[in-house]
């Protein structure tokens, strides 16, 4: 086996001593993307501890949602670890649960107001809690730039608007039993191309919003595979960038919680050498793929890795560590 990448920090020892068995599971990082009932392979995989979240795409009629969600929490639960289930439904039509609220698209809402705001997150949360999700990854917190490919995922261009609504929306659903994510950090409003399909550079973002959805108490915050030179001279996208996740976000803005990537299937991170654990270093806790066969690959590189590199154990004990502090919050347990 190689050596420990050059790029890696100076390994924590005491932290991998303290550290719980199963925070040397590089599986409990990985998120997968399922688009159906589960198959038994995909169950497998789970009882293996390859899997510790699952990102339900595609469309579900809410009797296959709640008995999907139902075999997953049961197949973590027969490995003694909770699984993370997660979902996009920040509102209108970018939702993946087109019976569930919110009915208006963030951009709607930041015309509709606080009150509307508040009213249909609280109801997002408890049909998405009643059909056993536990994460939305929403709401968008990004300031929408003049030509920003965004559009009406954001609650607008005005950052005080896009702070307090953000904050409603995460407040509402909190409340009710699911954990809020705050995207895409540091922010892609102004970027003119989707990082889903296209490697991008942002020059000017707004951090104002996110550092009032941190201060909110925010669970999870996801990072993005845009490069942010000005915050990071190196250009290296957001998700790998330790100035971005740790410095920034976690050291001067005061996050505690649980930090997620972007797809890391998308361009950007796709052509990055040692993805999942410069994403682990970084800072970040939770992998998330939008491609079953990507997220096995990375938990294969993953589990190679930990087993070659102290540091890498250590990362991966560190984010095992907040994604079990989530899991406690939501009151997930076996």
């Amino acid at each position: 086996m190689l050596p420990p990448p050059r790029w890696l920090a100076p390994s924590c020892a005491a932290l991998i001593a303290a550290a719980p068995a199963s925070a040397a599971s590089p599986g409990a990082t990985i998120v997968s993307a399922l688009a159906g009932p589960p198959k038994p392979s995909f169950l497998a995989r789970v009882h293996a501890g390859e899997i510790g979240g699952v990102i339900l795409v595609g469309q579900w009629r809410p009797a296959e949602m709640r008995s999907t969600t139902a075999q997953l929490h049961a197949a973590g639960c027969a490995i003694g670890r909770p699984l993370l289930v997660l979902v996009d439904q920040e509102g209108g039509f970018a939702r993946r649960l087109t019976w569930a609220q919110p009915d208006n698209s963030e951009g709607e809402l930041g015309h509709l107001g606080i009150g509307e705001t508040d009213l249909e997150a609280r109801q997002a949360a408890v049909q998405l809690r009643q059909t056993g999700i536990d994460v939305d990854l929403a709401p968008v917190t990004d300031t929408l730039g003049p030509r920003g490919f965004l559009r009406g995922r954001s609650f607008g261009s005005d950052p005080a608007l896009v702070g307090e609504l953000a904050v409603t929306y995460v407040r509402a659903l909190q409340r009710n039993g699911v954990a809020a994510t705050a995207k895409h950090f540091p922010g892609l409003g102004s970027a003119t191309q989707n990082t889903d399909d296209s490697v991008v550079t942002v020059w000017k973002t707004e951090l104002e919003p996110f550092i009032q959805a941190v201060n909110a108490g925010v669970k999870l915050v996801m990072v993005s595979s845009a490069a942010y030179p000005r915050l990071d001279t190196s250009g290296t996208p957001a998700m790998f960038s330790r100035p971005i996740v740790t410095t920034l976000l976690r050291q001067r803005m005061g996050f505690k919680g649980v930090v997620v990537t972007d797809a890391l299937d998308a361009p950007a991170a796709a052509r990055t050498p040692d993805a999942p654990a410069r994403a682990l270093a970084a800072g970040v806790d939770l992998l998330l793929y939008t491609g079953s066969g990507a997220a096995r690959s990375a938990y294969i590189e993953l589990a190679r890795d930990a087993r070659t590199s102290a540091t890498v154990r250590a990362d991966i004990a560190r984010a095992v560590t907040r994604i079990d502090a989530l899991e406690r919050w939501l009151g997930r347990s076996c």
